[in-house]
């Protein structure tokens, strides 16, 4: 079957290649009569006339960037007619975007005018074409490569987009990292890369996303229910990691960075290679990253917190007058340690579990051990490989596109300290995934899109000794439409989608005395009957679906003011886990079971925002409403004393479903007193209720799971472009992150506790080192974190519970997160001309 896939994509594009054949262009009078012409222009200064030199100029839809020369021009060949948004950005001047008629117009000059805002942010997420986020009425938020490149210490993709207004991350480790938005997340958020839903065992908690960040430039994200273009699953929102674009025509860049970590020690170093010939655009990125169990003044060095990646991704394609096809492909594989907090009673440092007996007396781990970068025994092992297609093709008077893909996600747990090479844990998740839609205006400029998505999954539960969930099949489909019309200075956009999951479990039985006295799945025959043989699992099919549409509106009430508003329903089928599960999770140490007459979650939520550009100051206000019905959650089960109940040596937990209701909001202050000075201030607040179903809910119950607090940031950021001599794109900042105190907490079972507020100060600075054509030939990114060294848990960290069941009085239980930490980035970028198009 994966031999069929990678087959049918090759073929697909080959495809592509040979139908969608360059047209000639025929240019009179700069309007271009044909299907294809060419665009070109020059970018200069407003204020002085003078061209600008390395400005960029993007054409999102198609994929196609360039960049100015010494006369500020640019030009691109072979693009179809249509009207495309045109982007043009250089540092210290205002974002200029414009749609473009391109079958009248030829030629595309642009006057630029200096500004200290960053402003005109596009966003292709969610969205029929590419879209200003202030023209969209849904709630979202973009960051680019800049950004993401000066987070330089934080360890993974979500970590570094997690203290974004209304994101958050629930954490395991530096390293494992699950996005949250508005409060939501697991199955309810869906991450994608490129397009493509990530898919790898959403519902465990000790697993991140599968992405390495060195190969993501970009990150959007979508903030509230998205179901309407992406399905079940997106009930709380959207992450897209966008991979690197690709370089301008004639071009062949790369990139060596390396980066550590004096904390845990963290080496990360990464190799970046592109290329783009005549239309033909290749890039590979390279990757390897590795650390030490991580340290605080409270804990000392954090045991089994060490983890070890690798990854590596290919990508080929076409860039025609036709449209785009490109071909990836990515390995991911970590190897993560598994923290559990044990402690000696005495003298509270680290212990180690070393044989089978979890009850046996455990050994100190030594400093040596905590030092060492070696991965344990004790670890999870987690691989994902990745094919996929994004295509899109010009077809009469819209575009085609077309998003296919193939993953398969293999997860390991070693818990066996005698047995390191049996796996408590073996999942195997095969998905493919299919996305089509078409856009085209019809009428009056009214933008329309028809598409239908969804996913074919087959999971296995594979050669271990714990069966959480059950091997099982599931297949989504979701035809959708969006439209979307201005009318002056309204935009109005709306759609509607409805939705089908299918679920097909089959039947297991575990011979409980299998390979080496642990449990093994058992495949003879007669299991009813076989001794020692115990059904894990019952076969059935299950079917959910459910309708999800949108409405929104934004009114500009000129250039620097506008309002939008969003209302939106959500559907979200229960997941695996929430239907099926019946066994030990040994990375949570839960024993989870399911509930197959589960109803699927809807949500309605309501978003409102107003937003202020002036020369010296950016201000917004948006607030959200969500109300959920049939939301899912975990309770503890427990015997009729009201005693915990234990399955296997673990804590057995339910799901269950109720109301809720999920609120709050932002705000965001940027002040400009002058060009070079920055003043970012913004606030974030979510609350989380369970409503019950009708009746009375209990004190421990009335608030909901992992809501972050209240949050403000304040950074006091200095920008001198011009910078000084060969050091070039200078930057500083100084940032203060106040975390107020979570005493709204989910208290039922001890499943969350109290935690303290704290405050966290950064600082961080950068540059480019030029050469003589004012090309950066060393890119240097410095940040610290924590650098005060306070001992402070965030609610969000499962950490925060990983102890012994019993603390010695006047000792506050659970690990704390990272101290102090200072991250050094360094990047070689080299490029040279490729051969000219003859």
């Amino acid at each position: 079957m994966k031999l069929k896939l990678i087959s049918f994509v090759i073929l697909l594009i080959s495809a592509q290649s040979f139908v969608f054949a360059n047209s000639p262009a025929i240019t009179v009078n700069n309007k271009i009569e044909d299907a294809v012409g060419g665009l070109s222009g020059t970018i200069t200064d407003k204020a002085d006339g003078k061209p600008i030199i390395g400005a960029t100029i993007n054409i999102p839809d198609l994929r196609k960037g360039a960049i100015t020369d010494v006369n500020g021009k640019y030009s691109f060949a072979n693009v179809p007619k249509g009207i495309f948004l045109v982007q043009v950005t250089y540092i210290g001047y205002l974002t200029v975007n414009q749609r473009v008629d391109f079958s009248k117009t030829s030629v595309f000059d642009v006057k630029m005018q200096t500004s200290s805002l960053e402003a005109g942010e596009v966003v292709i997420t969610g969205v029929s074409k590419a879209t200003e986020i202030k023209r969209s009425p849904v709630p979202m938020v973009a960051v680019g490569k800049a950004y993401l490149e000066q987070r330089a210490a934080s360890g993974n993709i979500i970590d570094q987009i997690a203290t974004l207004p209304g994101v958050s991350a629930v954490t395991t480790g530096p390293n494992v990292s699950k996005p949250f938005i508005h409060g939501l997340g697991y199955n309810r958020v869906i991450t994608l890369q490129d397009g493509i839903r990530q898919e790898g065992q959403q519902w465990g908690d000790e697993h991140g996303i599968e992405v390495d960040q060195n190969s993501i430039d970009r990150v959007e994200v979508i903030k509230g229910p998205a179901s309407l273009t992406y399905g079940s699953d997106a009930i709380g929102g959207v992450v897209n990691l966008i991979s690197p674009a690709p370089v301008p025509e004639g071009k062949i860049l790369g990139s060596v960075q390396g980066l550590y970590g004096t904390n845990q020690g963290l080496y990360n170093g990464s190799f970046r290679l592109q290329g783009n010939q005549n239309g033909l655009i290749w890039g590979t990125v390279i990757s390897a990253k590795g650390s030490k169990d991580y340290q605080n003044e409270h804990d000392g060095r954090v045991y089994a917190t060490n983890y070890r990646e690798k990854d590596a991704r290919v990508m080929v394609g076409l860039n025609k007058s036709w449209g785009y096809s490109y071909l990836h492909a990515s390995v991911f594989d970590d190897e993560q340690a598994i923290p559990d907090g044990s402690r000696d009673s005495l003298t509270r440092k680290f212990t180690q579990q070393v044989v089978e007996d979890g009850d046996a007396p455990r050994q100190i781990v030594p400093q040596s051990v905590l030092n060492s970068y070696s991965i344990p025994t004790l670890h999870q092992h987690v691989q994902l490989y990745r094919i996929y297609n994004n295509s899109n093709f010009i077809l009469g008077n819209g575009n085609l596109a077309v998003n296919l893909g193939y993953q398969f996600s293999h997860r390991r747990e070693f818990t066996h300290p005698e047995a390191g090479d049996i796996a408590g844990l073996n999942l195997h998740l095969t998905t493919y995934t299919y996305d089509v839609k078409y856009n085209f205006n019809i009428g009056n400029d009214y933008e329309t899109t028809f598409g239908i998505n969804g996913q074919y999954q087959n999971n296995t539960i594979g050669d271990a000794t714990d069966f959480p969930i059950p091997a099982y099949h599931q297949f989504d489909i979701g035809p959708f439409f969006v439209i979307k019309k201005s009318f002056g200075k309204l935009d109005l956009s709306a759609g509607a989608r409805y939705d089908t999951r299918s679920f097909s479990n089959n039947a297991a039985y575990v011979n409980t005395l299998g390979r080496n006295g642990f449990p093994q799945l058992y495949t003879g025959s007669n299991p009813e009957t076989a001794a020692n043989v115990t059904k894990q699992f019952d076969s059935f099919n299950k079917r959910f679906s459910g309708f999800s549409g949108s409405f929104g509106a934004t009114y500009n009430v000129s250039d620097a003011f506008l309002i939008k508003g969003n209302i939106s329903r959500g559907f979200r089928a229960p997941s695996i886990a929430e239907i099926s599960a019946n066994g030990p999770d040994p990375g949570s140490q839960i024993y989870h079971i399911g509930d197959k007459n589960f109803k699927p979650e809807f949500s309605l939520q309501e978003d409102i925002g107003t937003f202020l550009t002036l020369p010296n100051i950016s201000a917004s206000v948006e607030v959200f409403n969500n109300n959920l019905s049939n939301y899912i959650y975990q309770q503890q089960v427990l015997a009729a004393d009201g005693s915990p109940v234990y399955t296997q040596g673990y804590t057995t937990f339910t799901y269950v479903q109720s109301k809720a209701r999920i609120y709050g909001g932002e705000v965001n202050v940027d002040l400009h007193p002058i060009s070079w000075l920055h003043f970012e201030n913004a606030l974030s607040l979510t609350y989380g209720e369970n409503k019950g179903n009708g009746g009375p809910v209990a004190d421990s119950l009335k608030y909901l799971p992992f809501i972050p607090p209240l949050h403000t940031h304040s950074e006091l950021r200095g920008t001198f472009n011009g910078g000084f001599g060969k050091v070039k794109s200078i930057y500083a900042f100084v940032g203060f992150d106040h975390y107020s105190a979570q005493d709204r907490f989910f208290a039922a079972y001890g499943t969350e506790t109290y935690t303290a507020g704290y405050n966290l100060l950064s600082a961080g600075f950068g540059g480019n080192i030029v050469n003589k054509a004012g090309q950066p030939v060393i890119k240097l990114f410095v940040e610290g974190t924590n650098l005060a060294n306070v001992n402070y848990q965030s609610n969000m960290s499962r950490l925060k519970y990983f102890d012994n069941p019993n603390v010695p009085d006047g000792v506050r239980p659970g690990i704390f997160n990272m101290g102090r930490n200072i991250s050094f980035k360094v990047v070689v970028p080299f490029g040279f001309n490729s051969n000219k198009k003859s």
